[in-house]
């Protein structure tokens, strides 16, 4: 039942990080909206970059953007911290257990897909933020999408038997 209990609390580990993030880009809504504002406008990336073309420049976009990632944060985070719930109620039995798997294992995978695809891949390549010295995100991002993955991949590990 250890194994159970660790992969619930890891799962919720992650249900509170993604609901923290959310409401505190909610509450601090201007600091991660400059982040966001500056990396769309390409603003922080070398000059001579041939890519400069990719660059958006309207707060609309910008808003609609960090909107997308705080709701994306929440959903994950919900369907983290739903899931672990589930799985805490299912933890004495491991055929209930397994079956109650699916909630938190949506909610790490729209993490890791939102630390892949908005961060890493838009973000990241398509904005070249990894060439900003100021407003690179990519190493949190990585950072994110590992603890994500593993926290993935422990879920679904097969369960022992008690």
């Amino acid at each position: 039942m250890i194994s159970r209990v660790g992969k619930t609390l890891l799962t919720a580990t992650l249900g509170v990080f993604f609901l923290l993030v959310g409401i505190d880009n909610i509450i601090d809504y201007q600091t991660n909206f400059r982040f966001v504002q500056h990396v769309l406008q390409m603003d922080s990336i070398p000059p001579d970059a041939h890519i400069q073309w990719r660059a958006i420049y309207s707060t609309k976009v910008h808003h609609l953007a960090y909107w997308t990632i705080i709701v994306w944060e929440l959903v994950a985070g919900w369907l983290c911290a739903s899931g672990a719930l589930r799985l805490f109620r299912a933890r004495r039995h491991v055929e209930y257990f397994v079956a109650r798997k699916t909630r938190a294992s949506a909610g790490l995978w729209l993490g890791l897909l939102l630390w892949s695809l908005a961060f890493v891949t838009v973000g990241g390549e398509w904005f070249m933020m990894w060439e900003s010295n100021t407003w690179n995100g990519e190493l949190a991002a990585l950072r994110m999408f590992t603890l994500n993955a593993f926290a993935l991949l422990f879920l679904h590990l097969p369960e022992p038997s008690d």
